[in-house]
């Protein structure tokens, strides 16, 4: 599993109430296996470069590498079995800036099942939480759903819980469709849709000039839609006190 991977394509936002609003961008990933993390003259691994993934902005977001930190949580939730072999998918860092909403860390077992996801969290603010999640041993689409646990948008309360499902993170195509509500009432709906193909230096540099400082334009987006909902008159919701599965801003140099 030590190839790197592109995947390329888009994401949607539909915000349901009080009032409906919708955005749409396009973005790409790269996925690792963070125990040899392919590189390439572009993209580096704990390195600097026009393109890099590094551990000190994920995880832990003190340094430290990957693997203990997804054996802990893993045996939290009594899945280590699943951290035989890992990939670990976000928006890489572009000449230096990093903004990653979503991450995920696919957990295998011995026998390369996927059983487990690490959904990893960013808000605006600097603050990060993960949700740890069994993936049930079943063909087509994966279904999992846990509570809200962090302030995320300021134009939502903490009321309610997320829906995911997607498919197999790994094959040419995935797709994944996020669901965000309270008591049986939709609140938001994300849908990703990326396409895998292997890395490469010349599919690199097609993604610069095709999407320049992605990571800064999805960061930027999400600034410039919340103002349109505080035109539209959206309700602001100031963050609540931080609890312990909140990593706090600042953790990330």
């Amino acid at each position: 599993m030590s190839d790197t991977f592109l995947h390329v394509g888009d994401i949607a936002h539909v915000r349901h109430t009080p009032f409906r609003h919708r955005f749409r961008y396009r973005m790409w990933m790269a996925s690792v296996d963070i125990d040899a993390p392919q590189e390439s003259r572009l993209f580096r691994f704990n390195r600097r470069g026009a393109l890099s993934l590094h551990e000190r902005d994920h995880g832990a977001r003190d340094g430290s590498a990957f693997r203990p930190w997804v054996e802990a949580h893993l045996a939290q939730a009594g899945l280590s079995e699943f951290g035989h072999s890992v990939r670990f998918m976000a928006i890489p860092r572009m000449f230096g800036f990093a903004f990653n909403p979503i991450a995920f860390f696919l957990c295998h077992d011995a026998q390369g099942r996927l059983g487990a996801v690490i959904h990893q969290v960013k808000n605006t603010f600097g603050d990060q939480t993960e949700y740890v999640l069994a993936v049930p041993h079943a063909n087509g689409t994966i279904h999992q759903s846990t509570g809200k646990r962090m302030h995320v948008s300021p134009f939502f309360d903490m009321k309610g819980g997320y829906k995911f499902a997607f498919s197999d993170p790994l094959a040419d195509q995935f797709r994944l469709m996020i669901l965000y509500g309270a008591e049986d009432t939709p609140r938001m709906t994300a849908v990703m849709r990326l396409q895998k193909s292997a890395l490469s230096d010349q599919a690199l540099l097609k993604l610069l000039l095709a999407m320049p400082l992605m990571p800064f334009k999805v960061f930027a987006a999400i600034h410039w839609h919340a103002l349109r909902l505080f035109l539209l008159g959206a309700k602001f919701h100031p963050a609540p006190p931080k609890n312990a599965n909140v990593t706090l801003t600042g953790a990330s140099a």
